[in-house]
């Protein structure tokens, strides 16, 4: 990690708790800290990216590393299954959590759904403006993507300020869906982008 910035694992205690034995605890907690040590060595900063003042988080080399990959859809799935047992529907943010969501989705067995920026999608859509940290933009969904009342999760590789997730989270309330949570893989705690989603979980496995 560049300028002295240190990565934070996630914790489970209440995932090992269930094990019967606590050599069978202490064997789930290593395997658990090995596949995020992976991760977070995969994870590289580019400071002034897109813009001055922007240190940007590249997750590439994640994807170079058939491990590190099979490690973050393996987290993920854990955590899903564990948690949220009833999601019906993945729904990925434009662009990298389309790299993620599929994989997982396919893992769940569970459909998944794309969120583009506007005018990438066909037919009808819905969309919601939102600011990131360096610009302005617009969220948009196909109108079938979400059927009302489904459970879904939303995925995508990165939590900044929020204004992403949040487009996301109003667009699926907007198809009366049910947003259980959001899934990322990297979570800048000092930007409180969690605060902006309110009442929404976020699982992330690596903060900053």
């Amino acid at each position: 990690m560049s300028g002295g910035e240190e990565a934070c694992a996630i914790g489970w205690p209440e995932h090992v708790d269930n094990f019967p034995s606590q050599s069978k605890i202490f064997t789930a907690r290593v395997v658990m800290a090995e596949k995020v040590e992976l991760i977070a060595k995969c994870i590289r900063t580019f400071p002034d990216f897109p813009t001055k003042g922007i240190p940007f988080k590249d997750i590439c080399p994640i994807l170079k590393d058939p491990k590190a990959l099979a490690a973050v859809t393996d987290l993920f799935e854990e955590h899903v299954r564990r948690t949220y047992p009833q999601v019906d529907l993945l729904v990925g943010l434009d662009a990298r959590g389309f790299l993620f969501g599929p994989l997982l989705a396919q893992r769940l067995g569970v459909g998944f759904a794309p969120i583009r920026k506007k005018g990438k999608l066909p037919g009808p859509t819905l969309s919601v403006a939102y600011s990131l940290e360096y610009a302005k933009a617009e969220a948009e969904m196909q109108e079938d993507a979400v059927s009302a009342g489904q459970k879904v999760l939303i995925i995508d590789d990165l939590l900044a300020t929020g204004g992403t997730l949040y487009a996301a989270c109003e667009l699926i309330k907007q198809q009366k869906a049910e947003v259980l949570g959001c899934l990322v893989v990297v979570e800048l705690k000092y930007l409180s982008g969690s605060e902006k989603l309110q009442s929404t979980p976020v699982f992330s496995l690596i903060q900053y």
